[in-house]
């Protein structure tokens, strides 16, 4: 079946050409000024796949290569209300499209449509050093890609457009170490690479590698007792007939990892996991200290495969629910 764009894209209506009219009335011998141009909104271009492209993967392609062309040819002011003339919640929406786009395409292109976006939005700044395009879309991108509470969050797309905030002229040189930073951190455990083993101890002393853990996926779940998120997560998780189908015929292993020091509270919390889930703290205390996995908030997910290969990393639940 081939794939409509329109299954990928929240439509919006093309840009609004403006037809400014002169109105002149003669009054008392003269003419009237004309009446100033109001600059109105633009709407987020539409994208339209050329009908050559019938397979899927080829239409992915050229929606995530071509997705930002129009609109940052187009014309505008940027303000705290509008990115280059679309309302800022617009921009927002196309963004949020275009990364659910990015999560259908291999990672590679993925990662190198997102670089290409930045070189969109640093190529508008230079062309117009009036505008604040720069500093407006780069900010956008990060809250979405990296926030920890960002529901799209993926450091993996994220990687390329930090490592080139980190180098560009147009980033502030105070900031230049901070991006370096994350860049560096996000090139941790990327989606394809084998997780980094580590020892869980569990309730009474008992010690399990992770990388010894059998089950065709395995989730790794670091989580806190007492917060709230990781309450709403386990209990998602228990009701989730997927989930629990793959537990119990031991396709799916669910490794809860507590990374702190408080092993009372620990102790104390322990009636509210699951009995059939290893719940455990990392007694060495490496994924805190030695920071192998980068564990930014808390809670946090991962997905590994039977080879503890990454599938998923510091996923959102809903991600990590389609996946499996």
């Amino acid at each position: 079946m081939k794939m409509q764009e329109s299954h990928l894209f929240t439509r919006f209506a093309r840009h609004a050409i403006i037809c400014a009219a002169l109105l002149l009335a003669v009054s008392c011998g003269g003419r009237k000024k004309a009446a100033p141009a109001v600059e109105q909104e633009r709407s987020f271009p539409t994208i339209s796949v050329p009908t050559a492209y019938t397979e899927p993967a080829e239409r992915i392609e050229y929606l995530i290569n071509h997705y930002w062309d129009e609109y940052f040819a187009g014309s505008g002011r940027t303000d705290s209300a509008r990115i280059i003339g679309v309302p800022k919640a617009r921009v927002e929406q196309a963004l949020a499209n275009y990364i659910a786009v990015l999560n259908e395409a291999p990672l590679p292109q993925a990662q190198k449509s997102v670089a290409h976006l930045f070189d969109q939005i640093a190529a508008k700044q230079v062309a117009d050093t009036s505008q604040r395009v720069y500093l407006a879309m780069t900010e956008t991108v990060a809250r979405y890609l990296y926030d920890p509470n960002s529901p799209l969050r993926d450091e993996d797309l994220y990687l390329p457009f930090v490592q080139k905030m980190a180098e560009s002229p147009l980033t502030k040189e105070e900031m230049r170490t901070a991006y370096r930073y994350e860049a560096q951190m996000c090139a941790l455990n990327h989606r394809g690479s084998i997780a980094p083993d580590f020892i869980i101890t569990l309730r009474g002393g008992i010690q399990v590698r992770m990388h010894s853990i059998k089950a065709d996926r395995l989730i790794l779940f670091f989580s806190n007792p007492g917060c709230q998120n990781c309450k709403e997560i386990i209990d998602a998780l228990k009701s989730d007939k997927i989930v629990q189908e793959m537990v119990s015929y031991g396709q799916l292993a669910i490794a809860n990892v507590y990374i702190d020091e408080d092993l009372k509270a620990w102790r104390d919390y322990m009636p509210i996991y699951p009995k059939e889930w290893l719940n455990g703290y990392d007694a060495a205390h490496i994924l805190r200290e030695d920071q192998i996995y980068c564990i930014r908030a808390i809670p946090s997910l991962y997905l590994l495969d039977a080879d503890k290969r990454i599938l998923l990393k510091d996923a959102p639940l809903d991600r990590l629910l389609k996946a499996l």
